[in-house]
């Protein structure tokens, strides 16, 4: 399949070079395509295209025609041949910032080090990235290392939270030869230690160590354990007139998800009277320390450990072997782009875990499926999963809980790579992708902690989030509306609290609502603290009509399954993708490895993977990974992120 996919894309890649040859002046847009690729196919910058076309920026529609600015169609082929007797001169590249795009976002389209492009446009340390700035693209980014060569020897300093992982990838090499330059660093890994990479080191070379701080010899990603609760006691509390979730959260030290999951009945809302499920005041805590979070510096286990991946690639449905059939269905079939992808980046994942020194034995099925089959029970009566210790996939939820019940008499975990059901209670399955309600539950619960004014603007044809806020989170204010519908400007600012954060919930998809609501709290900014929130994504937010910088001025906050990831790690797997299969990968193939390497990360620790996903909560590049056991069997993830953009057009973490 590796074969089948590097094939694939140089036949696809060759295509592109002989189309680009001509000279055209009118493109017409094919389904798909995207205005950075049709730029590459011409040679051009995105930036030429949007000075001919200013509506491309607003989307591309099939069918339609785009100017293509004459003289710089130049043909790629042609390009590639001179390269060969001459290297032309390098010319500066530019790029023009457009609304949404952030630092990580164009460093990554670039495959730029941040220090890079900050040193090629000194402005941005002072003022930021702008809406519309023209950005200098440097011609070739400096390596993202710290090394210092000394004659034929290179150097490293150990900075503070790299890892003997992260070291040994940014110089292509493995753990152990990194250990076998340098023997010290086998008990432990200092900061300010200065490591052989490559020659010989002399013997006069002294090593500074600034430092004693003792680092994990293994950390290819953050993966983070919650200390195990002592045994819980519980007792009856009947609710009290006028109590609501975040009463009861504050006064029994839970979350709102903690409530209802001790009390089910609570989905429908906080009752008068109703006799609740709680912790006895001798096993209260509050729920920061509940959800603490330490960083896990347990070393590998060392015992081979079985991993097993079901992906749909669907040879045999699809068995065409000429090159123009596998040309087709690459061009053709999204779920064969998507499994290849999610395989792409899993195998970045293996490769990874066993740098870091996971003995895994690695099985890859193709569970050939479609929404309502799959050979699942071919596959495991052929094979012996049982004795697996863990399954990822296959993709659809139906026959991801038909493999989970097979293997249930056997307690192998299952884990759900892409799946957004809730599915059927099954003991050994784990749902790794969040639940879209729990994502508004999360923004509650973080608001509620928060101890703000929060008032929700919503329009009348969201009546649901009406009736859901007004019966399950009663301390939310609700702004009045005008008779026709739009927001009741002086009624809105009478709910404004002065001295606290007042977080505004805009539940609307109407422009002029939202833009009406957006420039309200602009206006009262000098007098009031105002936060800009949404439950939901809300494409309105993202078309032209709303301004970007009035979003970044109200640090609109927003919960998320995904976050945006520019460490160091993270940067890894990007670079070892890129030079890989070429291309930046997609949000497919980060699930990929998100998935992939979480499990094997957890199948290497002195724990099975039920015992870490009941104690560990791990984050991967893109995605967290915090299981909760549900009432009814089976387990869920619930991590979940807090994010808002900043003024700097960056989107960070809320704290």
């Amino acid at each position: 399949m590796n074969y089948f996919f590097v094939t694939v894309f140089a036949i696809f890649f060759s295509l592109n070079l002989v189309s680009a040859q001509e000279k055209i002046d009118k493109y017409i847009v094919g389904k798909g395509e995207t205005v950075t690729q049709i730029a590459q196919k011409f040679n051009v910058t995105p930036y030429d295209i949007y000075k001919l076309n200013p509506d491309a920026q607003k989307g591309l529609k099939p069918n339609s025609v785009l100017l293509i600015p004459k003289g710089k169609g130049k043909a790629v082929a042609a390009e590639v041949k001179s390269m060969t007797a001459v290297v032309p001169k390098q010319q500066i590249k530019t790029h023009l910032v457009l609304a949404k795009e952030t630092l990580f976002s164009i460093e990554k389209k670039y495959d730029l080090a941040d220090a890079d492009l900050k040193k090629a446009n000194p402005d941005l340390e002072k003022l930021g990235l702008q809406v519309g700035q023209v950005l200098t693209i440097p011609s070739k980014s400096s390596p993202k290392v710290n090394a210092v060569a000394k004659s034929s020897v290179v150097y490293h300093t150990v900075l503070p939270k790299e890892t003997k992982y992260s070291i040994a990838r940014l110089y292509n090499m493995t753990v152990g030869e990194l250990e076998q330059k340098n023997p010290e660093i086998i008990p432990n890994l200092t900061v300010g230690y200065e490591l052989l990479i490559k020659g010989t080191r002399p013997k006069a070379v002294t090593k500074t160590v600034v430092s004693e701080t003792k680092i994990s010899p293994v950390k290819p990603l953050a993966v983070k354990s919650v200390p195990v609760a002592e045994p819980v006691t519980y007792i009856d509390y009947v609710v009290k007139a006028k109590e609501t979730f975040y009463s009861l959260s504050k006064q029994f030290g839970l979350t709102q998800q903690q409530l209802i999951d001790l009390n089910p009945n609570l989905t429908a809302g906080v009752q008068d009277g109703m006799v609740l499920k709680v912790p006895s005041k001798s096993n209260q805590i509050s729920s920061n320390s509940a959800k603490q979070n330490v960083v896990l510096t347990k070393k590998i286990n060392s015992d081979k450990k079985t991993l097993v991946l079901l992906l749909p690639f669907n040879i045999a449905k699809n068995g065409g072997d000429t090159i123009s059939s596998n040309v087709s269905r690459l061009n053709n079939d999204k779920f064969l782009n998507m499994t290849l992808d999610f395989y792409a980046g899993a195998l970045i994942a293996i490769d990874s875990a066993k740098q870091a020194g996971v003995n895994l034995d690695i099985k890859i099925f193709d569970s050939n499926e479609s929404k309502t089959a799959s050979n699942a029970a071919a596959i495991f009566s052929n094979n012996d999963l049982a004795s697996a210790d863990a399954v990822v996939g296959p993709f659809y939820q139906a026959n991801v809980e038909k493999m989970a019940n097979l293997l249930g008499q056997s307690n192998v975990p299952v884990i759900s790579p892409l799946s957004r059901d809730a599915g059927n209670p099954t003991p050994n399955l784990y749902q790794s992708i969040v639940p879209s309600s729990d994502l508004k539950t999360a923004m509650f619960d973080f608001l509620n902690t928060k101890q703000g004014n929060i008032i929700a603007v919503i329009d009348k044809k969201r009546e649901t989030i009406r009736k859901y806020i007004s019966e399950s989170q009663k301390q939310v204010k609700i702004a009045p509306l005008t008779p026709t519908g739009g927001l009741n400007v002086e009624g809105f600012k009478s709910q404004l609290v002065k001295d606290k954060m007042n977080y505004v919930i805009l539940e609307t998809a109407n422009t002029g609502m939202i833009k009406y609501t957006i420039n309200t709290m602009v206006s009262v900014m000098s007098g009031y603290q105002v936060q800009l929130v949404i439950l939901e994504p809300n494409e309105t937010l993202d078309t032209d009509e709303i301004s970007f910088e009035n979003l970044t001025k109200l640090h609109l906050m927003y919960p998320s399954a995904t976050r945006e990831n520019n460490s160091p790690e993270a940067q890894i797997f990007m670079q070892s993708y890129r030079k890989k299969n070429k291309v930046n990968p997609s949000t497919f193939a980060i699930r990929g490895f998100d998935i992939t390497f979480d499990t094997m990360m957890r199948l290497s620790q002195d724990k099975t993977y039920q015992e870490t996903a009941e104690t560990m909560i791990t984050e991967q590049v893109e995605s967290k990974f915090e299981y909760h056991k549900k009432e009814e069997g089976g387990y869920v993830n619930k991590g979940i992120y807090i994010l808002y953009y900043d003024t700097d057009l960056t989107v960070k973490e809320a704290k």
